[in-house]
């Protein structure tokens, strides 16, 4: 975001920008109005390919461990070297965009994902292996930030919920069927056939990029026009997200004195990060993440619904396979059997909440989603060995209408309250705290349920489940469904105030 002057260091006004029609591009002229909705197809296929390479690498990790020799704590850098890499590179997608402008960012991040891809696929040594996921992270990073800036600025606030609602029923198809495409590779072609899925995803978003993508900036201004790159900035967030995510970890293990350091080092990176971007706004420069937006009510209160909602969201992905298997002893086929109608429910409610976003209010629909992923995690005490399993396969799909009714409609209730030229800095910050809260959900859901195991005298290494057990993932739900509770009290705040905006 370029300023004309210094910008203020008090919030702006809340108030929404007057109406005013944007000059058309030439892209819209020549394709009239579908032409939102090729370009948002067109970001889609990268959004795609981005989320699928996060998910499907799981599969192949036993295959890569025996490949390589690995412990499962080495094998596991596949996974937390992507997931970090892509949490820290959302902050860099405001910057990106004005500098390079929306065409060439999105291209930069297919070809980064690509080379990740092929690397991947080729590597005979680990450390390559890993260098190809930390590409893959940092593209992913990059491009997810980018829909939502497109569908606030390309979409009429009547039409945002409906695009919404299309682009979140595509991209949940990634993660759902990503997976089982990949089991089925890495069965016939090993695990390097799992780092070329993203081949022909690339290909059709270059295309697509080419034709449809404009090359302007956000707001239609000629890209590069931009200060330098926040480095500092980028370094601190860096720096505070190992931390903290690898402070997490060792809770997990035999060193608390280091976990509590690293949790230390984390709480003053974030203090630093504060400071500094503070002083470099103040000071007239571009910092990488805008602290004024936090003056604005709405998306303070959709931050922390979004770093909330990650952390139950990512903590219960984890928890959901492990509570079948270990405590309710289902086979992975089971479990796979149970998952897919809430999968195949949660991609019909995504697209039907998308049409409502665009009559009601979204911090109404946010709440909805908020109190059913409430209900489905405070129903799961309920199961027992002897229950029928339709009745975890109901509280499963309770869960996902929930999740169904959050993710068309958090970012528009969060970001249409922003000045338009803010829009790219609200939407990177968001991502970075819904993957943050996310990173961290997974981690705290670990460490909560073995203390909980250790409490009940129990442990996953023990091969009979028990009532302690069970009484241990309960209450580990349970605690799911109050930070669900802490999140509907932010949701309650979000209030929306339609504008218009363009691309």
């Amino acid at each position: 975001m370029t300023h004309d002057t210094p910008p203020s260091p008090m919030p702006p006004s809340t108030a929404p920008e007057p109406p005013a029609a944007a000059p058309m591009s030439p892209m819209r002229l020549r394709y009239g109005p579908r032409y939102r909705w090729l370009l948002l197809l067109s970001v889609m296929v990268g959004t795609m390919a981005s989320i699928m390479s996060s998910t499907v690498v799981n599969v192949a990790i036993p295959d890569l461990s025996r490949h390589f020799g690995l412990g499962q704590e080495r094998a596991q850098w596949v996974s937390s070297g992507f997931m970090v890499a892509m949490t820290a590179s959302m902050l860099t997608t405001p910057w990106l965009l004005a500098r390079f402008g929306y065409r060439r960012t999105y291209v930069g991040t297919m070809v980064l994902l690509l080379a990740g891809g092929l690397l991947g696929g080729l590597a005979d040594l680990f450390p390559l292996v890993l260098a190809a996921r930390v590409m893959e992270g940092l593209a992913a990073g990059v491009v997810q930030p980018i829909p939502a800036i497109i569908i606030l600025r390309a979409f009429e606030p009547h039409e945002q919920g409906r695009a919404s609602g299309f682009f979140g029923m595509g991209v949940v198809l990634a993660p759902a069927v990503g997976p089982s495409i990949g089991g089925v590779l890495v069965d016939l072609a090993g695990w390097r056939s799992i780092f070329f899925m993203v081949v022909p995803f690339c290909l059709a978003a270059f295309w697509l990029a080419w034709k449809f993508v404009p090359s302007t900036a956000p707001g239609g201004a000629q890209a590069g026009r931009s200060h330098a790159l926040d480095w500092r900035g980028l370094l601190i967030g860096t720096a505070g997200t190992l931390c903290l995510l690898n402070g997490l970890v060792e809770l997990r293990g035999d060193a608390p004195g280091q976990a509590a350091l690293l949790l230390v080092l984390a709480g003053a990176a974030l203090a630093a990060f504060v400071w500094w971007e503070r002083r470099l706004a103040a000071r007239g420069g571009e910092p990488l993440m805008d602290m004024r937006l936090f003056g604005h009510r709405q998306f303070a209160m959709g931050t922390v619904v979004a770093f909330i909602y990650g952390t139950a969201l990512f903590g219960s992905t984890y928890l959901l396979p492990v509570f079948m298997q270990v405590a309710l002893h289902l086979s992975a086929s089971h479990v796979g059997t149970i998952m897919l109608p809430a999968g195949i429910v949660l991609a019909f409610t995504i697209a039907g909440v998308g049409r409502l976003a665009d009559r009601h209010p979204t911090w109404l629909l946010v709440s909805t989603g908020l109190l059913l992923l409430a209900a489905s995690f405070a129903l799961m005490p309920t199961l027992s060995l002897a229950g029928p399993l339709w009745l975890l396969t109901l509280y499963a799909v309770v869960g996902r209408i929930g999740l169904g009714f959050i993710l068309p409609s958090l970012n528009i209730g969060s970001m249409r309250p922003l000045p338009k030229a803010m829009i790219p800095q609200g939407a990177s910050a968001i991502s970075f705290l819904r993957q943050l809260g996310g990173s961290a959900g997974v981690s705290l859901c670990a460490v909560v349920l073995e203390w909980r195991l250790s409490a009940h005298g129990d442990s996953l290494a023990q091969l009979q489940s028990s009532p302690a057990r069970l009484a241990a993932f309960d209450e580990v739900f349970l605690i799911l469904a109050g930070l669900c509770g802490l999140a509907l009290l932010a949701a309650l705040q979000l209030r929306e105030r339609h504008h218009r905006g363009a691309i």
